[in-house]
């Protein structure tokens, strides 16, 4: 059993002091008045944790990250071993707060501009097991897959299905990157982002362009038949790139549930207003916008249409925007933490488990202590109620 003391909880709905969090076996025991820790303890063995005055947090959830193939592949040509590259990533994820991550892995046919040997199919395929076999045996935090399907991958749609039924899927969304719309609407920043990737001449984009555009994709019927297969198997179903409101109102048609990273605040506006989960990236709040000139994420806060913040592709962004948003654009704690922890777990239906500080709910726990005034860490976490990690700065 473990006492937190000293520190602030906070719940889902408010900002707790002078109380103690208790851990008892994989679940929160109690959230009580410090005053009452011998009635709680009832003379069983009890080890006492010290939060300094720092935040007491449930556990960050992550639906949209594309880091691992960044660890798996630190250049182009580079792939390293998977196993070591999950090992290792997990182990970055803890000291950033993440305790459950939805690793997206791009389920994709061809990128014509910056081929990444890691999603090519048969590597997908290793890490989707990887992902699998993780809950069977020793691990940090709670892996889980998130599909991110290109429509134009006939290819890969019989093994989308068979991932469904194999129970290996967690989380589907479908990807559509074609110029022109999307991500992509403005032309001129796609020429951009190309040319970040490769020296490559006007035409020679203009080809990629057409190319792009012309490109067959998975009939409408497919895609509501994938969505519906993974909605039966109690999946949540997500948009992406959603750049209109027709397209919003469409996709939920078919059991789509989030909007992940609508592109302007109207769009955003308009999702909520649908009542679907709205997702933002938590790196756009650190750079003060849309790296592809799209939404800003701050700002849509602030207007209450993004409820969730992912990290993207850069892990320690969620706990930096939350206490940027809080800082320097005076949001308030409470509110701003639930878009990393209970309202991810909504959208993914895994609320009565995790999300929260409750008594009864699985204890994935954050102690969250500032360093500089401007510099919170994450000092200790617990997953399923087990101590994994404790860090002391030292003078």
């Amino acid at each position: 059993m473990y006492r937190i003391t000293n520190g602030i909880i906070i719940t889902e709905d408010a900002r707790l002091e002078g109380y103690d969090l208790w851990i008892h076996h994989d679940v929160i025991a109690a959230v009580a008045p410090a005053a009452d820790a011998a009635h709680i303890a009832g003379g069983r063995s009890v080890e006492t944790i010290d939060a300094h005055g720092g935040y007491v947090t449930a556990g960050f959830i992550d639906l949209h990250s594309d880091y691992i193939e960044h660890m798996a592949a630190p250049r182009p040509t580079s792939l390293m071993d998977f196993n070591l590259s999950l090992r290792e990533t997990e182990k970055q994820l803890i000291a950033h707060g993440i305790t459950t991550m939805f690793h997206s892995l791009s389920i994709c046919k061809t990128w014509d501009f910056d081929h990444k040997p890691i999603r090519d199919p048969e590597n997908a395929k290793k890490f989707i097991e990887l992902i699998h076999e993780s809950h069977g045996r020793k691990h940090l935090v709670r892996h889980r897959f998130h599909a991110r399907f290109e429509i134009d991958n006939f290819d890969e749609l019989d093994s989308m299905q068979d991932y469904i039924a194999q129970k290996k899927v967690h989380l589907v969304s479908f990807m559509d990157h074609t110029p022109g719309q999307g991500q992509y609407r403005n032309l001129e920043l796609y020429r951009h982002t190309v040319k970040g990737y490769k020296n490559l001449s006007d035409e020679a984009i203009d080809l990629i362009i057409t190319k792009q555009q012309s490109k067959e994709k998975i009939t409408a019927d497919k895609i509501e038949a994938l969505a519906e297969l993974a909605s039966s198997h109690g999946i949540a179903v997500a948009s992406h790139d959603d750049d209109t409101m027709e397209k919003l109102e469409y996709v939920q048609s078919f059991g789509t549930t989030i909007s992940e990273f609508p592109i302007t605040m109207e769009i955003a506006r308009h999702a909520h207003s649908l009542g679907l989960h709205t997702i933002a990236g938590a790196p756009n709040v650190l750079l003060g916008g849309s790296h592809s000139g799209n939404l800003n994420a701050s700002e849509a806060i602030k207007q209450g249409y993004i409820d969730i913040l992912c990290s993207d592709y850069y892990p320690a962004a969620m706990l930096h925007a939350i206490f940027t948003l809080h800082e320097k654009h005076g949001l308030d704690l409470v509110e701003l933490l639930r878009l990393v922890t209970i309202a991810p777990a909504r959208a993914v239906r895994m609320d009565d488990q995790i999300g929260s500080i409750a008594p009864g709910k699985k204890a994935d726990v954050l102690i969250i202590e500032r360093i500089e005034a401007n510099f919170p860490v994450i000092t200790s976490v617990w997953v399923d109620g087990q101590w994994i990690q404790r860090t002391n700065y030292r003078m």
